[in-house]
Formats: structure tokens, C-alpha cells, sequence
């Protein structure tokens, strides 16, 4: 995906974001938290803060006052500035932090990963904005196995075309050791990896596919961008990978997490 793409694909209200990705989002920050050792104390950054997900968790632990957050979504600066005040919410980049050298005890990036450009430039962003003795930690969905959300919507639209952007195929980062090894090759000491489980209850399958037509994200894009014929038979191929609930049912979703400490 090309960086205008990146970008656009998330040029989404706060609610919307919240409906199809924040219902997911929110309970994994909790997790994601604990693993990265946030604690009171700690001055923590949220890269790709998106509308709040781990931004709200991080005021929770912290307090808002010891809490920035960016992106370079405008829209979602102004969600999370609103939803968490108090805590400094700016535009910017992974690549191009807009902070200060060894500035954060924690530099945090939940779900932002995949959307990078220059992996290697954001590491080195992310290096720079950590102080001595600070943690660096990142997590992304398990694209192979572990989203069934996004696993079930790509095996739907690959039966509609064989040519769509199945994330498994075209993203970084979603499998075994990738994110240690990113972390690792930034000059990381002490990395460690784990895997972070949440779920989501749907009412029905109506709410699951009006989250995917807010267009949020690659998958939300690819949805909203077919024709209406080929949306109706993208809707029945996913309805039919998720075995035709007629109530209530609950997705899973494993993310791989991992986290370094700067040593100098």
C-alpha cells in the first residue's frame, strides 16, 4: 500500500474507526499496557494513536498530563484530543516524530506497524524520542490466523477477486518474530515477544458488515471501492465464511506484541 493509501484509508471519523477496528482496539491497549510495563511514573507515547484506543488506557495508568500521542490522520487527532484532554495529541508521522530527543520512558505503537513506510527510518525515530533505559515496544494483528475478522472478510474477497490486497499478502510484521527481529536489528537490548488475545461479540452479522462499509482501513477501502453487484457478492462470500450467524456471535483476534529497551 502507497503512503497517500496508507493515509487515506484511515480518513474516517473517530466513531467510525471505533465501529469496525476500536471495538477490538480498546481491550487489546489493555493487554498491550501491561506487556510494554507502563506504570505510574512513566512519561508514555502513543505512535499512530488513531482516535484514543491505547491513548485512553495510557491516561488511565498514568494520568493525562504524562501522556503524548500522534498521527497523521487529522481526524484522528482531533478525536483522541477530545476524548482524552489533557493529554498532548499532535500531527505527525512514525517516520518524523514531531518530539523531542529521549523524551518518552515509553514510545508505544499499537496497530500501526503495518502501515509503515520506512520501517527502518521509524525505528530510528522511535530510538531517538526513548530515553536511556526506556522501552520501545510495538504489536499488530496476526493476519495468517489470528484476526478472524480480517482472515474471514480476505478469504471472502479472494473468492470475489483473486487479485485483492489480502493483508497476510502485502503487510509486514504479522508473523513469528518479525517485530522482535525489528527491534532487535534498531539496537534494542532485552527484546521480547508474546501473542495478545481479545475478542468481540457482534449483535449480528448487520452490525459486522456496516463496520466494513464505513471504510475504514484496507479492508474497508476494498469493500466500499466495488461496484454494488460486487459488494453484494462480496457480502454473501463473507456471510457464508462466518457460517451464516443469525444472532449474536464473537470473533477472536491475536496480536503479536514485542518490546525492547533502549540501552544507551
Amino acid at each position: 500500500m502507497e503512503p497517500e493509501s496508507r493515509t487515506s484509508a484511515f480518513a474516517v471519523t473517530g466513531d467510525a474507526y471505533d465501529a469496525f477496528m476500536g471495538r477490538y482496539a480498546r481491550p487489546l491497549a489493555v493487554g498491550f499496557a501491561f506487556f510494554a510495563g507502563v506504570a505510574p511514573g512513566h512519561r508514555a507515547l502513543d505512535v499512530g494513536c488513531g482516535p484514543g484506543a491505547l491513548t485512553g488506557e495510557l491516561v488511565r495508568r498514568l494520568g493525562a498530563g504524562a501522556v503524548w500521542a500522534c498521527d497523521p490522520s487529522a481526524s484522528f487527532v482531533a478525536a483522541c484530543a477530545e476524548r482524552h484532554p489533557g493529554a498532548e495529541v499532535r500531527m505527525g508521522a512514525a517516520e518524523r516524530l514531531p518530539f523531542g530527543d529521549r523524551a518518552f520512558d515509553l514510545v508505544l505503537a499499537q496497530l500501526v506497524l503495518h502501515f509503515v513506510a520506512d520501517p527502518d527510518r521509524a525505528a530510528s525515530e522511535f530510538t531517538r524520542a526513548t530515553a536511556p533505559g526506556g522501552t520501545i515496544a510495538a504489536c499488530v494483528w496476526d493476519f495468517a490466523r489470528g484476526m478472524e475478522l480480517l482472515r474471514a472478510f480476505w478469504d471472502a474477497a479472494l473468492r470475489v477477486d483473486p487479485e485483492a490486497p489480502d493483508e497476510m499478502r502485502v503487510m509486514k510484521f504479522g508473523g513469528p518474530g518479525e517485530i522482535a527481529d525489528w527491534l532487535t536489528v534498531a539496537g534494542l537490548d532485552s527484546v521480547s515477544e508474546t501473542e495478545l488475545v481479545v475478542h468481540s461479540t457482534y449483535a449480528d452479522f448487520d452490525e459486522l458488515w456496516s463496520g466494513l462499509l464505513a471504510g475504514v482501513g484496507p479492508a474497508g477501502r476494498f469493500c466500499v471501492e466495488q461496484t454494488p453487484s460486487r459488494r453484494d457478492e462480496l457480502r454473501r462470500a463473507l456471510y457464508e465464511r462466518l457460517d451464516e450467524p443469525t444472532g449474536p456471535f464473537t470473533l477472536e483476534a491475536v496480536a503479536r506484541a514485542a518490546c525492547g529497551r533502549r540501552a544507551d
